[in-house]
């Protein structure tokens, strides 16, 4: 374990990514133990709201993560400085985005429907910096062989060529596919060839005269949502709480 974390992490400069992703998890993971403790009204803990005006969590979020981003810049890759930077940017980056709906929203939605974004943006955010502290990069560029990297020419065409597909996939209406995709191309080139979904750009552009194709792309995202849904709705009440019973006065967020 100690050889694989010197090769790996410690000797490509990898170490604040890792800081910051653990700090990441494990402040979603506790600020969401508070608040659904706070929800179903159990524990000591109560929401902060000074002078009857409530605190979002958000709030010290946003500091820390201007603290750790600026100390970051100033610290560079290595020392005492930048481990502690990553740290309180992966912190506040777990209290902003757990309110990712509040802001997306400009509303107290943390426990609504709506407020099943801030999960999903969450588990997507720890995946792709898992898949770049895991090596990836942007567009497939640590696929790119020894020889081509000797010629710009041939990254920048893979550069573009991966690029062309992930946009593809994101006309298409397959947002995390293209986001995902950017990290592993192959997942943007499924994504791009496949059928667009029903109420994407490229199917108001492309399928507008072709019934057919519309009735297909309909069916598929059908049938691919009916088969998701429940998976994906039963993985957000088991992380964020929202199958827990409501809370005994107002809301926590």
């Amino acid at each position: 374990m100690g050889d694989w974390l010197e090769r790996n992490i410690i000797e490509p400069g990898k170490l604040p990514l890792l800081l910051a992703l653990t700090s990441f998890i494990l402040s979603f993971v506790v600020v969401r133990t508070i608040t659904r403790m706070i929800k179903a009204g159990r524990g000591p803990f109560r929401n902060i709201a000074p002078g009857g005006m409530h605190i979002h969590h958000v709030v010290p979020g946003v500091v820390l993560t201007v603290i750790g981003g600026f100390g970051a810049v100033a610290s560079g890759r290595e020392g005492t400085g930048a481990a502690i930077s990553a740290v309180l940017f992966g912190v506040g980056a777990g209290l902003v985005l757990d309110e990712f709906a509040l802001i997306l929203h400009l509303h107290d939605v943390y426990w609504s429907e709506q407020g099943r974004k801030s999960v999903e943006v969450v588990v997507l955010t720890a995946s792709l910096v898992a898949l770049v502290l895991s090596g990836f990069l942007p567009f497939g560029v640590n696929e790119v062989s020894e020889a081509e990297q000797s010629s710009r020419g041939a990254v920048i065409a893979d550069v573009v060529v991966n690029f062309a597909f992930a946009l593809f996939a994101l006309v298409k209406g397959k947002l995390r596919i293209a986001v995902v995709g950017v990290l592993v191309p192959v997942v943007a080139i499924v994504g791009a060839v496949r059928l667009a979904r029903p109420d994407s750009p490229w199917a108001r552009r492309f399928y507008r005269r072709r019934p057919r194709a519309r009735r297909r792309a309909r069916k598929r995202a059908d049938r691919h949502d009916a088969r998701w849904r429940r998976v994906t709705r039963r993985l957000q009440d088991w992380i964020g709480g929202f199958s827990e019973p409501p809370p005994p006065s107002s809301p926590a967020s």
